[in-house]
Formats: structure tokens, sequence, C-alpha cells
């Protein structure tokens, strides 16, 4: 994949260090979105580390006519039934003024690039169920919700039990 995809006015890269701040701002404003802003704890020192200099994920930047618009965080799984890698897409944001405009598709058309580029076979990703504009969006670009699994989530004090009592 070359540094970034252009059509029209909107342009895709990659981010760089120096967008930390605008990433905390896509993701505080996904977090008000989904009704969850109470849960944002993490800070622009964290999102350097883990995104910079611990390379845990990955980020797509979507611009238009230079201005910042939208962002997708990814990051590698493993499918042991495929035997392959795959790509997990933990969020995808258009700022609500840019959205219907082609944007959260080309970004998600982007992803695919770069999961075919990298011999990825799936991309999998969550949405709340109340999400209805963007159930709707997923299905029209063929993707399927896999309704027989259930997330299930370990986190604070319940992550500390269990390492501490195995």
């Amino acid at each position: 994949m070359s540094d970034s995809k252009s059509f029209s006015d909107f342009r895709i890269r990659f981010a760089q260090r120096g967008d930390v701040p605008l990433l905390l701002h896509f993701i505080r404003s996904l977090a008000e979105y989904e009704q969850m802003s109470d849960r944002v704890v993490a800070t622009e020192p964290t999102l350097e580390k883990t995104l910079f200099d611990d390379r845990q994920a990955e980020v797509l930047i979507g611009e238009e006519g230079g201005f910042p618009v939208g962002f997708a965080l990814f990051y590698p799984t493993y499918s042991t039934f495929l035997g392959s890698a795959n790509l997990f897409l933990e969020d995808l944001f258009i700022e609500p003024a840019f959205r219907h405009r082609g944007y959260g598709k080309a970004m998600l058309a982007e992803l695919a690039a770069i999961a075919l580029q990298r011999g990825c076979r799936r991309i999998d990703w969550w949405c709340l169920e109340w999400n209805a504009p963007s159930i709707a969006f997923y299905r029209k670009i063929g993707a399927l919700p896999v309704d027989e699994w259930r997330i299930f989530r370990l986190e604070g004090e319940a992550i500390r039990n269990l390492a501490e009592k195995p």
C-alpha cells in the first residue's frame, strides 16, 4: 500500500506520532456518539506509547482537503480455523458533518486492501446493536453479522483476580 490513497478531495493516510491529539479527539467523539464518554481513559501519552512505541495497533486517517474527518484503528488477529492472520477493526469514525460522502466505505476499502496485501482472510469488528445506520451500512458493503457468537470480556478487578487465583 502506498502512504495515501486519494479520490476526489478525500485522502487516506497512516497516522503519525504528531496525530496523537487528533486521535484522542476522534476517540472522544466516537465515545460520545456511542454514549460511552465516561469510559474513555486513554490519554495522549498512553496513545503515543501503545500506537507508536509499542505498535500495538495501526491507524488510518481520512482527510478532506487536508482536514482530518475520520479514522480507522485496527490490529492483527489470528484464526486457528483459517490458519491465517486477520485484521480486527477496533474503531471506524467519520465526523458527523462529513458522513454520507462515501468516506467510511473508502476507509473500509483501504483496510480491505491492507488485509489482502498482508495475506489476511478476514476483517472482524463489533457494532452496537442499537446502531442501525452503521448496521445498514455494513450490510450494504457485504458484511454479515455473526449471530452465533457472544462477546465476553474480562477487565479491571476480574483480570487481577484471575491472574492471582488461577
